[in-house]
């Protein structure tokens, strides 16, 4: 079974900004690279979004 990667743009969809919007943050080391492009594996996107200060998941943070 092959592994799914997901690009700057799936990248940026996951965590709901725009693919210009990761212009401004430090992205994780990708896990492949094709040629240039750098891919990444959901979970890398996930744990490196829950270690940012001021993201991911906090007790709370979504209740309305």
């Amino acid at each position: 079974m092959s592994r799914r990667y997901l690009g700057v743009k799936e990248f940026a969809d996951r965590l709901g900004i725009t693919s210009g919007g990761l212009l401004n943050l430090t992205l994780p080391e990708p896990d492949a690279y094709i040629g240039r492009t750098r891919g990444w594996l959901p979970e890398t996107i996930d744990a490196w979004n829950e270690q940012r200060p001021g993201h991911g998941g906090r007790p709370g943070r979504n209740a309305k």
